[in-house]
Order: C-alpha cells, then sequence, then structure tokens
C-alpha cells in the first residue's frame, strides 16, 4: 500500500480549535463580560474643568445673555415691590439689630443685608408697604436688587455645566441654560429683593456638585477617593447647607441627594469582588460626614451669625420664651427675690403662647359686663402689675388692716402656698380681676366666662374676685416650687372659686378697641398649656435685700437655636388662612394662576411663567413617567431593553432628574400652609433639565431613532423651540419689567381666564404713558403678613375722570381747558354747572360709587382729578360745579366734615393705653382687594 493510502486510512485527531459542521455557526463576536466592579456603562469622564474651549466660549455669551435680561432696568419700579416688604424689612432690622422671627432661615437675608449695607444703606427705611418711594428716603434698593439679580445670572452656567456633566451635547446645555435665561417667572424673581432666585443658585449648585460626584463615582474605583471624588462630595455637602439655609425647602434637596446616596450605597453593597466590608463602611462614613455633617453645621453656622447680628429687643422677641428674651439687651432681668408672700407686686406670664403678661387698662368691654378689660400683652409695662392679696386682712396693733398694701410693713408677711385663696389687686387702676357669668367679648364657646377687672379705690372686693393657686408639679422646677410660689420656678393655675373655671388664654386677638391684644378668658376645662402661668416680676416692701434671689437660665447658644427651630416650624405650619394671590400645587406645573407683585401708574408687575417652557417641561415628565411604566412592563416580559445602553442611561439619568422634580413638587401636597406659584420653581429648574436630557437622547444618543446621524436636525429644533421661547417671552415681558404696555396687546396674550393679571389697568396707547408725579399718593397694594402686627389699611387712591357738562342739552359734553404744563398744580376751571365724574383706582379699574362713598367716611381714600374732555365715561354720575371746581359732598353726608375730609367732628378719638406702641390704631374692617399683597409669612407675636 502506497503512501497515499496510508495517509487516507489514517485517523487523525479533531482539531481542538475547528468546530463540528453539526453545531451552530461560529458567532461574529465574543459576548461582553459582566462588569467586574461598580463602574456603570456608558459613562465617561465629563470633567467640567477640562470641558473644550467652545464650551467656555458658549458659557461666557450665555452668562452675557442673562445678565442682559436680568439686569435690564432693574431700577423699575422705583418702589416697595411684593415680598420686598419682609426681606428688606429684615435687612434694616438686621442693621439696626433688632431680634425678628422669620419662619425662614437667615442665609439669604443676610446676604442682601450685607449688599444694602456695602451700598450705604442705614437700616432707616421700613419697607412697610408695596408701592412705598426708594428715591426720595435714598435707598439703595438697585444695590440690594442686584444680589438676587446677580444670583440668577449665575444660575445659568450652572445649568450649562450640569447638563454638560451628565453627557449632553453643548448645543443641548445651550438650550437649557436658555430656558433658564428666558422664563419669565425665574427673571421676575431674580429682579426684586426676594429670596427665590438664592434658592434656587444654591439649589442648582446642589445639582451641578452632585452630578459631579455622581460622574466620579460612576467610573469605578479606579476614582474612588481621590482628588475629583472628595471636592466634589465635600462641595455636594457646603451646596446642601447654603441651601437649607435660604430656606427648608433645601429640606426636600437633601431629600434628593440622599435617596440617591442610598442607591449607590445599595450599588455598592452588592460589589463583592472589588468592595469589602471595610471599603464599603469608608464609602458610608464618607458620605455621613459630607452631606449630613457638614451642611448641618453650615446651617447652624449661619444661625451664629444671626443671634450675633440681631442683639437688641425687636418687633419677633414676642414669639420666644423668656429665657431667650433674657439674652437680648436691655431684656435681661435683675436678679429677683424667689419666695412670693401676700402683698407682692408681681407680674403674670402666660406659659404657652409667646408668654403675654396679664394685664389691664383702663378701657372697657364695648359687650358683656362692660366692665374693664383684662388682656394678655407682649411687652413688660406697668399696667401688668398686680398685688397678691389674702382674703382675710393681717391684723395690726389696733385692729384689722384695710386695702391691699395692709401686708407692706409685716416682717412676716406669709408665703403663697399651693392651694392658697388669693385676689389679684391691679395696682395702677384699683380694681381687682374678676370673672362671672357673661361670654367673653370674642369667644363664644359655653365653656368660657368673661375676665374683667372690677371695683373701685377703697372696695374691698366680692367672692367673684377669688381664685385658688394650684401648681402643676409636672411642670415647676424645684421642690420648694412645688410646694410655695417662687418667682419663675412655680408653674400654676389660678381656679376661679365660684365657677371653678381656670383663668385661661389663647390666641385668639380682640378687635381694634382692645388693641388687638390677646384675649384673656375663664375656662372651664382649659387644657393644661393655655391655662399655666408663672411669676416674673415679684418685689414686696418687706422682703429682706439678703433674700434668696432667682433668675431666668441662660438657655446658651444650642438651646436658643432649638428654640427658634420650633417657633419657625410652629410659625409655618400655622399659615393656613388664605390669601388673595395662593394657589395650590396641582395648578402650578400647567401655569392657571400668577401673583401680581405690583401695580402702579398703569403698570404692573405679575409673576408668571413662559407659558411655552412650562408646558412643555411638564409634557417632558409625562413623557417619562409613561416610558418608565412601558419599561417596567417590559422588564417584566423579558424583553431585554436594559442590555442596551442608551436604554439604561435613558432610565437613570433622566430619573435622576425626574426625581428631583418629585421632590421638589409633590411634598407641597402634603401642606395646609399657604403656597404661592414661586414655591414651584425649584421643581421647574428640574423640569427643565429634563427636558433638556429627554431632547438630547431622541437627537443625538439614541441611535436607532436616526436623528444622530443628522445633527443638523437636532440643532434646527433646538434653535426653533428656543426661538419660540423668546418670543413668547418678549410677549410677557411687560409683566416682567413693569414696562408700558396696552389693553389690546394684554388681551390678545391672556389666553387662559384664569390668568387674573388685570388688562384694563393699561392704556389704550403707548403714547399714553407720560411721566407723571403725584405727591403724597398712597399704595393699595399690601405686603404678606410679617412677624408683627399687621398695618393699618393703606388710603385708596382714587382719581376722578371728570366731564363738565352745562345743565340745558343733556349729556352734551363741554371740553375742559387742560394746562399746557404736565406738572401744573392749579387745576382748570371747568365750564357749566353740572359735571361728570366717574372713580377708578391708580390701576385704571373702575369703583362703585357707594364703595368710594364709605371708603371717603372712614378716610381710606385720596382723590387725584384727571380731566378727561371727550372721553366715554359708561360708569358716571353727576356732580354740581361750584366756582368751576367740584363740589365737596355735603357736611351731613356720612357724618363727615368736608373740611377736615375725616372723622366727624364731634367724634373723638379714644386715649390709646400706655402699653399700645405709638397709639397705632387698626381698622377691624378691611376692604377684600385683587391688589398686590405680600405673601404671609406669619409673623404675628402676641399684640
Amino acid at each position: 500500500m502506497g503512501q497515499k493510502s496510508k495517509d487516507t486510512l489514517a485517523v487523525r485527531p479533531q482539531s481542538r480549535s475547528g468546530r463540528s459542521r453539526s453545531r451552530s455557526p461560529k458567532p461574529k463576536s465574543k459576548p461582553s463580560a459582566a462588569p467586574q466592579s461598580y463602574a456603570s456603562e456608558g459613562v465617561k469622564n465629563n470633567d467640567i474643568f477640562q470641558l473644550p474651549g467652545s464650551d467656555y466660549k458658549l458659557i461666557v455669551l450665555v452668562t452675557l445673555i442673562a445678565a442682559a435680561v436680568r439686569l435690564f432696568r432693574i431700577y423699575q419700579p422705583t418702589s416697595v415691590v411684593f415680598d420686598e416688604v419682609h426681606f428688606g424689612g429684615f435687612a434694616s432690622k438686621y442693621i439696626k439689630g433688632k431680634f425678628f422671627m422669620d419662619v425662614h432661615p437667615p442665609l439669604a437675608k443676610l446676604l442682601l443685608t450685607l449688599a444694602g449695607w456695602l451700598a450705604g444703606f442705614d437700616g432707616n427705611f421700613d419697607f412697610k408697604d408695596i408701592g412705598k418711594d426708594y428715591l426720595e428716603p435714598g435707598v439703595p434698593y438697585v444695590a440690594m436688587r442686584m444680589l438676587p439679580a446677580i444670583l440668577g445670572v449665575l444660575t445659568v452656567p450652572l445649568m450649562f455645566l450640569t447638563l454638560r456633566v451628565t453627557g449632553c451635547r453643548s448645543s443641548t446645555a445651550a438650550l437649557g441654560a436658555g430656558l433658564v435665561i428666558f422664563d419669565n417667572a425665574l427673571v421676575t424673581q431674580s429682579r426684586l429683593i426676594l429670596l427665590d432666585s438664592p434658592l434656587i443658585f444654591f439649589t442648582a449648585l446642589t445639582a451641578l456638585a452632585f452630578n459631579c460626584f455622581t460622574n466620579q463615582q460612576e467610573l469605578g474605583p479606579a476614582h474612588a477617593f481621590r482628588g475629583p471624588w472628595w471636592f466634589w462630595l465635600v462641595f455636594t455637602g457646603l451646596s446642601l447647607g447654603a441651601t437649607l439655609s435660604v430656606k427648608w425647602v433645601g429640606l426636600f434637596t437633601m431629600a434628593w441627594v440622599g435617596s440617591l446616596t442610598v442607591l449607590q450605597l445599595w450599588v455598592l453593597l452588592g460589589d463583592s469582588k472589588s468592595v469589602t466590608p471595610r471599603l464599603w463602611l469608608k464609602h458610608f462614613f464618607a458620605r455621613v460626614f459630607c452631606l449630613i455633617v457638614i451642611p448641618v453645621s453650615f446651617y447652624i453656622a449661619m444661625f451664629g451669625i444671626h443671634f450675633m447680628c440681631l442683639v437688641n429687643p425687636g418687633e419677633g422677641d414676642g414669639f420666644m420664651s423668656s429665657e431667650f428674651q433674657a439674652t437680648l439687651n436691655s431684656k435681661s432681668m435683675k436678679d429677683v427675690p424667689a419666695d412670693v408672700s401676700f402683698g407682692s407686686r408681681v407680674s403674670l406670664r402666660h406659659l404657652n403662647t409667646q408668654g403675654g403678661y396679664l394685664h389691664s387698662h383702663p378701657h372697657m368691654y364695648p359687650t358683656g359686663s362692660k366692665q374693664q378689660q383684662i388682656t394678655l400683652y407682649p411687652h413688660k409695662d406697668e399696667n401688668n402689675l398686680f398685688i397678691l392679696e389674702n382674703t382675710t386682712q393681717p391684723l395690726g396693733p389696733y385692729g384689722e388692716v384695710e386695702g391691699p398694701f395692709a401686708w407692706d410693713n409685716l416682717t412676716t408677711p406669709g408665703f403663697v402656698e399651693d392651694g392658697s385663696i388669693i385676689k389679684l389687686y391691679h395696682s395702677i387702676t384699683h380694681r381687682r380681676i374678676h370673672s362671672h357669668d357673661e361670654r367673653p367679648p370674642v369667644t363664644e364657646a359655653d365653656w368660657q366666662f368673661e375676665v374683667s377687672a372690677y371695683g373701685y379705690e377703697g372696695f374691698p372686693g366680692d367672692a367673684n374676685d377669688l381664685f385658688k393657686v394650684e401648681i402643676v408639679p409636672s411642670m415647676s422646677e424645684t421642690p420648694e416650687s412645688r410646694k410655695r410660689l417662687r418667682t419663675i420656678q412655680s408653674k400654676f393655675r389660678l381656679v376661679h372659686v365660684m365657677t371653678g373655671c381656670v383663668l385661661f388664654s389663647h390666641k385668639v386677638k380682640l378687635p381694634d378697641w382692645g388693641w388687638e391684644q390677646q384675649e384673656v378668658t375663664c375656662a372651664k376645662g382649659g387644657t393644661l398649656p393655655n391655662s399655666v402661668w408663672y411669676i416674673e416680676q415679684n418685689q414686696h416692701p418687706a422682703m429682706p435685700a439678703d433674700a434668696e434671689k432667682v433668675n431666668y437660665r441662660n438657655p446658651g447658644f444650642l438651646g436658643k437655636f432649638w428654640e427658634l427651630q420650633k417657633v419657625m416650624w410652629t410659625t409655618n405650619a400655622g399659615l393656613v388662612e388664605s390669601h388673595a394671590w395662593d394657589s395650590r400645587p396641582p395648578s402650578w406645573p400647567t401655569l392657571l394662576r400668577g401673583i401680581n407683585f405690583w401695580g402702579k401708574d398703569h403698570r404692573q408687575i405679575y409673576l408668571l411663567g413662559n407659558p411655552l417652557i412650562w408646558w412643555s417641561t411638564t409634557l417632558a415628565i409625562g413623557i417619562y413617567f409613561v416610558f418608565k411604566a412601558l419599561s417596567v412592563i417590559r422588564w417584566q416580559r423579558s424583553c431585554g431593553d436594559y442590555k442596551h445602553v442608551s436604554f439604561k442611561r435613558f432610565d437613570y439619568e433622566v430619573g435622576t432628574s425626574v426625581l428631583g422634580w418629585f421632590f421638589h413638587y409633590f411634598p407641597f401636597y402634603l401642606m395646609a400652609r399657604q403656597l404661592f406659584l414661586h414655591h414651584y420653581l425649584p421643581a421647574l429648574y428640574f423640569a427643565i433639565m429634563v427636558l433638556c436630557q429627554e431632547f438630547d437622547f431622541l437627537t443625538n444618543r439614541i441611535k436607532s431613532l436616526g436623528l444622530a446621524s443628522k445633527p443638523a436636525i437636532g440643532k434646527i429644533l433646538m434653535a426653533a423651540f428656543l426661538g419660540l421661547s423668546i418670543v413668547v417671552f418678549t410677549l410677557y415681558a411687560p409683566l416682567v419689567y413693569g414696562n408700558p404696555w396696552t389693553k389690546d396687546a394684554c388681551n390678545k396674550v391672556k389666553i387662559m381666564g384664569s390668568w387674573d393679571f388685570d388688562c384694563n389697568t393699561f392704556h389704550n396707547d403707548l403714547s399714553d404713558y407720560v411721566v407723571q408725579f403725584v405727591p403724597n399718593a398712597s399704595p393699595v397694594a399690601a405686603p404678606t403678613t410679617t412677624a408683627q402686627a399687621p398695618p393699618p389699611p393703606p388710603p385708596v387712591q382714587a382719581q376722578e375722570q371728570v366731564q363738565a357738562q352745562e345743565p340745558a342739552p343733556a349729556n352734551e359734553a363741554v371740553d375742559a381747558a387742560e394746562p399746557s404744563d404736565p406738572a401744573a398744580v392749579t387745576s382748570p376751571k371747568i365750564q357749566g354747572s353740572m359735571a361728570r365724574v366717574e372713580y377708578r383706582d391708580q390701576n385704571g379699574k373702575v369703583l362703585d360709587q357707594e364703595l368710594v362713598a364709605s371708603l371717603r367716611a372712614e378716610g381710606k381714600v385720596k382723590f387725584e382729578t384727571r380731566y378727561e374732555p371727550g372721553h366715554k365715561m359708561e360708569n358716571a354720575h353727576e356732580v354740581p360745579i361750584v366756582d368751576g371746581q367740584l363740589a365737596p359732598p355735603h357736611p351731613d353726608v356720612q357724618g363727615q366734615n368736608p373740611e377736615t375730609g375725616g372723622a366727624p367732628e364731634d367724634s373723638v378719638p379714644p386715649e390709646s393705653p400706655a402699653s399700645v406702641a405709638d397709639g397705632n390704631e387698626r381698622s377691624a374692617e378691611k376692604p377684600v382687594s385683587m391688589e398686590a399683597k405680600p405673601a404671609s409669612e406669619g409673623n404675628e407675636a402676641t399684640q
């Protein structure tokens, strides 16, 4: 057999590298190996310090555009706008060092104060009313507005950088920056002395820092605990602390960062190959320190600066405890005798409602018994002093000693012990605290009785003056203070002997006749905190000089800090009354209603977002929710979508921003307090991120759609959307800047009936806008409630539009001579004997004649007369003309004297008690108005 046949018959082993013909074809590529660490697929190192040079040029460009948009006519308007009433007023108090209480942390207010102080603000302007002029008193309001404006400008590059670090293209980042620039609401908020611009800036700074840290984290173990990783983690903590120190909305930002941090730690826990338990704990404690300890320390430090600035008593100290108030200058109290005896001159302080003093003054209740008023008053005053009398008079050398001063010369007047029966003698008015079966003046509950001061000098009193002392052992501080009354240390109730009710007070204010002080009643079954009292001042003529003395304990910084947090929380939760411009969360994403910030001289500032941007971002949020629902269903069906890197990155990156929107929006559904459209602005920032990220994925990163290979289409779409946003911004710009506008232009863009800015405010033609100066004009716009008693309602400024007419030819208008000098003070003489008069407010809104008459009678209206010959007046009425001028109202009309223009001649204002600061009188009836009003900040202390 030949060699060839041997080779043919030989059995050759099968090659190990070959494949059997019966097996499936060799795959073209090997399957990718599973990740060996917690590093995420498809993530690049998007270091914002290593961007292309073109990106930095874009950042400069968008920043300059933002500055032009936000700083344009920032001096306009030249008067107080919306909540500048509060936050400008707080700057005044910081400079004066006067303590105030606000529901917001202090960082932004401190920055506003710093801006004003550097510009020379001396704190003498009070920002009391919307529309109050800045120019005449020389307030550096432009410098103060520059701070939020600059922070608003800097928010724009933060958006650009945040989108870049999440992997978006430069063009998409520019789109996001453009949307922030041209949103009307963001521009409006950043041009005024308000807190929202600093809040949004620090929220954006937190979003940037945390996304930069997340980018380093997703790059895997090789980047952990290196310089950039630590830098962005620490910077996130500082930004969180700053956000939280502006408003408590920062808690929502902390919740967003915290939830994503928990997710990161969960992923680390699942990486058993590269993350040991010891390394995991290192990750955990690094985050605890940077994301909890640093923000909380920053937050506490801001209150340290807050307390250093506010060292003097002010309108807000009535919210705080006596221990807190004693730390303020001139509020500190000298040591007082500890033991309380019969005949002691004492002041009684209520424990629960911000520590008001039991108080009386020589004014009577207008209802009920019509006896002398007993109230709760928050300030120290001689009308707070009462003498403690025993039910039996002491014995002297010649028998029983009469009168409330009978115990003054006794060496042992006797301590007031638990269970003692006492009388409280008001030393100024010589009347005793008294209760009987009469309803209180305000509260009409059957279980509450009136408390009054009854008697006269020399009157020994009656059985309705008797009260039993019941010491509350659980609230009293020492063993001795649980047995007998001791100053400050004993907490006790006063039980009326005849009826069994207890001396009681609650947060109910008396009307004007009670000087808006707090009501005191005698309640059967009154709650313990509201019926507990203690003695603060204690003085007795027979007390030896070496007697034991006590004082308030110093709460220290942490005690003051914690007390203020509780007061802020309680006050914030109590802001539940309705407001003319409040709105609820369901209306925010669709922009159903705005806020009237300011109105004057036929101009208006109205907070309204850019409808195109708001509705588009809301649609983008909805698209993600639909995507997430479908992806969960497909995941359950094992469709394998999450094997695609782009699919996973879309879910995580967009989902992260949607989670930020969720945390900054849905918590407001849980709040019963007043809410406004501007509360949605931090959520809007995240919604803009969502819109831009979805746009970037659809046009660039999802290859299967085909748009990634045609970048020109994406850029055209981006330019078109941004251009439309700019057009819409321009349409509503007069409401942002307070620029002249016309009724027709206003009505054309008022596309939703729920937008309640009044187009009748504006002139019919732009040529009608001329510079007007109205001396002593009183604006109607009212601020939101602050930490003080509300100011009296400002007088309505009505405009009388006049047409003269002769009596013979009915309705025949006769032209009135108009002065050639627009600044002339003299009014033209009206020809004829009758004139047609129409009343309008300063915004041009027609006022009802009966309303004007009632306001005139109350002295709440001032008139500026404008002569408009030939103008059609559909709501006019006829008024006689005397000597070429409008005749004044008859003296008998509404009992008003036209010479005084105020109250009737025989009306004498009641003398205010010494306890009423500055003698301010306040009207109990306030007309309902849709004018600009500031948002309530819950700043009403006990009055």
